[in-house]
């Protein structure tokens, strides 16, 4: 099932994508669940197959896709999670996952601009697979920890290098505006039972920069899950992203980044493909 968050003539809902359309579950299930982060918490296949008949569909192309998920209590990315990343970087290997944040108003849905910032031109893309938690806890166990997710989603951890290398911490260069495109909808897991059967590309102007297969992660969602919630407790509605392979733009020769004009996808199989155009950050 794909569970999408849009907006549609200025009224932000959520809904169930077939082909073409919507069903707007939100217009329904809106009153007690207010968005997908509250749906996704509770049962709900149960809450989604109840409510589909007295939905209306609408067209896909007459909305705006949104991020899934709006307004997660965290989004904790992992850094240098491929070994053909790490290595492309000169990082040694680590014996614990690279963790950093990412904040919610950075992110975006798919079609929306990503902005080049104006302090810089070194914007490169991240294809990622991102993974949303359904079931929260604390000190999740690995071999439980697929029962905590929701499902799974594309994600480009747009980098602004050049601020991202000012210290030892990547949080600056990972959180500019307009930045985080996240979608274009969650795939829930029951279609995705084991998520390290996946294949991950990103297409920069149409061309292939980076693929991989998710069994390559170093640090699997499993052990993620386990590693993560050991020192916070995991929410309905945390997105994990969990890492990009190699091929990055700045690491390149030469560098490659992205500039207005460009459009960059990142297609993860099973999931979609989250296309987003970029544009120079507005004035004013």
């Amino acid at each position: 099932m794909k569970l999408a968050t849009f907006t549609q003539a200025g009224e932000q809902s959520y809904g169930v994508v077939k082909n073409d359309t919507i069903t707007n579950i939100g217009q329904v299930l809106g009153n007690t669940y207010p968005d997908l982060k509250s749906l996704i918490g509770r049962d709900y296949h149960k809450l989604i197959a109840n409510s589909t008949d007295a939905s209306p569909n609408i067209a896909l192309s007459d909305v705006q896709l949104l991020p899934p998920i709006t307004n997660p209590d965290k989004i904790i990315c992992v850094g240098l999670n491929y070994e053909s990343h790490r290595k492309e970087t000169g990082r040694p290997e680590v014996g614990f996952p690279t963790l950093f944040t990412r904040f919610a108003n950075t992110q975006i849905g798919h079609g929306e601009a990503m902005w080049q910032p104006a302090e810089s031109s070194n914007f490169d893309y991240e294809g990622e697979l991102a993974v949303v938690i359904g079931q929260g806890g604390w000190k999740i166990p690995e071999d439980r920890a697929l029962e905590h997710v929701a499902g799974y989603s594309c994600y480009n951890d747009g980098s602004v290098r050049d601020w991202q290398r000012h210290t030892s911490q990547f949080t600056p260069g990972k959180n500019f505006r307009h930045t985080g495109p996240f979608g274009p909808w969650l795939i829930t897991s029951d279609e995705i039972p084991d998520p390290s059967t996946l294949t991950l590309t990103t297409r920069l102007n149409g061309e292939v920069m980076q693929h991989a297969t998710t069994d390559l992660l170093i640090f699997t969602i499993p052990v993620l899950i386990n590693y993560i919630s050991r020192f916070t407790r995991l929410e309905p509605g945390d997105v994990i992203v969990s890492g990009t392979p190699g091929g990055v733009g700045f690491k390149r020769d030469p560098q490659v980044f992205m500039g207005p004009g460009d459009v960059v996808e990142i297609e993860i199989s099973k999931i979609g493909i989250l296309r987003n155009p970029i544009e120079a950050e507005p004035t004013g």
